[in-house]
């Protein structure tokens, strides 16, 4: 089952379990968003057609980002724009997570390799702000 966590209406992040499963092609985000997330899963002898990605000049102002977890159990911890924690979760080798809005950070769990897909380029010191003293209030963790 896929898990999308909010805080009020802002979509913070976007869960796909290593064990999802279903036939076809399903895409889990907005056309708005800047990175697309979907799952393909089709018989073999399928085809797509060959095909070319036409330039489309797009503006991107917010960074999201795709985890896919390789090997290894990673814990992230959600907040919202305001910097305010909301939950954390577990992530565990096969997960992929889209992290769409507002902040987070991770502990490493286990030893753990992951796989980080975001937009470019990158923008060095102005592509993020750290934030500190909250580290001690992850008590929200959700395992559903």
């Amino acid at each position: 089952m896929i898990k999308k966590v909010y805080s009020d209406n802002e979509l913070l992040a976007i869960i796909i379990p290593g064990d999802y499963r279903r036939d076809g092609i399903e895409f889990f985000t907005e056309n708005s968003f800047s990175q697309q997330l979907g799952y393909m899963n089709r018989k073999a002898g399928y085809l797509i057609e060959p095909h070319v990605h036409n330039e489309v000049k797009r503006e991107v102002d917010k960074t999201q980002e795709v985890l896919l977890i390789r090997s290894g159990t990673v814990r992230v911890d959600l907040y919202n724009r305001d910097r305010k924690y909301i939950q954390s979760r577990m992530l565990k080798a096969g997960d992929v997570i889209l992290l769409a809005s507002g902040g987070h950070g991770f502990e490493m769990v286990e030893d753990t390799e992951i796989i980080e897909i975001k937009q470019g380029p990158y923008a060095g010191d102005d592509d993020k702000s750290h934030f500190t003293g909250i580290a001690g209030n992850r008590v929200n963790i959700v395992d559903d």
